[in-house]
Order: C-alpha cells, then structure tokens, then sequence
C-alpha cells in the first residue's frame, strides 16, 4: 500500500506518551504508533474482541474500587481462586 507523509501538531503530552510507547519496544517509530491508533479507530468500538472489552471492563472497574489492603501477594491468590472458579 502506498504511504503518504502527512504533517501533524500535536501537544508536548502526547509527543511524551508516543516517545514512551517507542521505549517500550513495541512500535519502531512514531508513524508506526500513529498508524496504530489510526487502525483501532477504523476497527472500531463494536468490532472490538468480547476478550479485549472484558480487560476494559476490569480496568475501570478497578480504577474505581480505590485502594486495597491486601498486599501483592494476596491479590494475586485471589485472582487465581476467582480464575479457577471460573474455569472449573
């Protein structure tokens, strides 16, 4: 497919969290983390795999929970029991 440069301004935020997803080493450069975005868009909402919605879900809802008392390690056994509940 043929590539077209485009010119974009963005804010010093975003060139921080592009330059943070490159260090990261999942993308190459920034017009590869663009493109990315620019795909998840095209994808869309609705076409988004149950999996990956589920994940956001879970993200939200513990953004919102607050914080825990329970050290790492009790966490962690938790998630297993409520994993194996799940796929018992």
């Amino acid at each position: 497919m043929a590539m077209v440069k485009k010119s974009i301004s963005i804010t010093s935020q975003q060139d921080s969290w592009i330059k943070t997803q490159i260090e990261t080493g999942y993308f190459g450069n920034e017009s590869e983390v663009v493109r990315e975005l620019i795909r998840e868009r095209q994808i869309g909402e609705e076409e988004t795999p149950a999996e990956i919605k589920a994940i956001r879900k879970a993200l939200i809802e513990g953004e919102k929970s607050g914080f825990s008392d329970l050290s790492i390690d009790e966490i962690w056994k938790e998630a297993r029991q409520r994993h194996k509940m799940k796929h018992a």
